[in-house]
């Protein structure tokens, strides 16, 4: 007669499941517990990236909104001591014909001082520096004034000055029709710009026409900085012509700069003072994993006499293992998910509040629950091999 091998019965992956669930579902306060460790340290990784990855989504709208396409030229060092350096008076019009150039504006500096009134001492004055533009320079700067208008062709010849919005704050002027001591003269405000992230300088000064700084403050027509848009595909060779241009016989004494490289290197580098609180994610994601493996040890031990009696009636070794792998990695999953959803909520209500756009990285949340499964796997091999090596015969004689 043939005799009849009989062999354990498999376990589907409903079936794993649900006894892996088992734990979870009878000790929900301990679950709970146990979980928030977790959730803290991915909560605190995925906040650290989010916040990063918002702040650089902004200076990225910011450089797309203000274009990477301008260039400044500003007199260099002279190659003899004590003489100097000035752009030629019609530099506008040489930068104007470099091939590529689309527009180009100047402006130049004057001695004068703007103050409040005439009473107030003349060096007095609040780091504001005064300089004569041209027409177009709002324009190529991409600028817009807060209130009143820009300079043209029918005030830029008069007293009139237009104010970069710093400048106007420290001069405590809040609207146009005021005016200002500037020279020795009042001058009417015209305008106030609005912030100007490329041209910090231009922030911090009192503009006046380019015409009426030479009939009225001694301007001798000699821009000092020269400002140019060009097509993004030609900025790389304006820069090579730009000095070569505006003074051929001595182009070193020209110096070329790109105001939007600050911004770019500031969004590169965004995220370079994040490391320490990601290693702090990482430490509270270690604790957390450390008290999922305790949970699972403490599991094991309470639940001797079901295990003995599940390998009485046929369990292998391999389905004891299973089983509490499975409930370790469910027990860091829940916690995986709500430090994800922690996360993100925090990185909204951080964008919300300063104004960023809300951004929370695909492969930093998919990182994040995937570090909690291993986490929980690696937190739960122990206690599983130590639950599956338990002899039903003691086990059930322990009870």
């Amino acid at each position: 007669m043939a005799r009849t091998t009989l062999s354990a019965a498999r376990l589907g992956p409903r079936d794993v499941l649900h006894v892996g669930s088992a734990g979870l579902r009878s000790r929900p306060v301990r679950v709970v517990l146990s979980a928030l460790g977790i959730a803290i340290g991915i909560a605190t990784m995925i906040a650290v990236v989010g916040i990063s990855a918002s702040s650089q989504a902004q200076l990225m709208q910011r450089l797309d909104k203000l274009g990477t396409n301008m260039l400044v030229a500003t007199p260099g060092e002279s190659m003899f001591a004590g003489e100097q350096v000035k752009l030629p008076k019609d530099a506008v019009g040489m930068v104007g014909r470099i091939a590529g150039v689309e527009e180009a504006a100047a402006t130049g500096a004057l001695s004068s001082s703007v103050r409040r009134n005439e009473k107030i001492d003349e060096d007095e004055t609040g780091g504001i520096e005064v300089v004569a533009a041209t027409e177009d320079l709002l324009k190529v700067l991409r600028g817009k004034t807060d209130s009143g208008t820009w300079l043209n062709r029918a005030n830029g010849r008069y007293p009139s000055v237009v104010l970069g919005h710093v400048a106007a704050r420290r001069l405590g002027i809040t609207a146009p029709g005021q005016q200002v001591w500037l020279g020795d003269r009042y001058f009417t405000v015209v305008g106030v710009l609005a912030p100007l992230p490329l041209a910090p300088e231009i922030e911090r000064s009192a503009l006046v026409g380019w015409e009426a700084a030479q009939k009225l403050l001694g301007f001798d027509g000699h821009p000092t900085s020269v400002y140019e848009r060009s097509t993004d595909a030609s900025v790389k060779d304006v820069r090579s012509l730009l000095a070569p241009s505006i003074d051929p016989e001595n182009p070193q004494n020209v110096r070329v700069s790109d105001p939007s490289a600050a911004l770019q290197a500031k969004a590169a580098t965004e995220g370079a003072f994040s490391s320490l609180l990601l290693g702090l994610g990482g430490i509270a994601l270690l604790v957390g994993g450390v008290g999922v493996a305790n949970t699972m040890i403490i599991s094991v031990l309470e639940r001797r006499y079901e295990i003995g009696l599940r390998r009485s009636l046929g369990a292998t070794r391999g389905q004891i293992r299973i089983q509490f792998v499975t409930e370790s990695l469910m027990l860091s999953g829940l916690g995986g998910l709500a430090g994800v959803a922690l996360g993100a909520l925090a990185t909204g209500v951080y964008a919300y509040g300063g104004g960023l756009p809300w951004v929370v990285p695909p492969w930093a949340a998919a990182a994040g629950f995937g570090a909690t499964l291993l986490i929980g796997t690696v937190a739960g091999l122990y206690p599983a091999v130590r639950a599956a090596r338990l002899s039903p015969t003691l086990a059930l004689h322990a009870v």
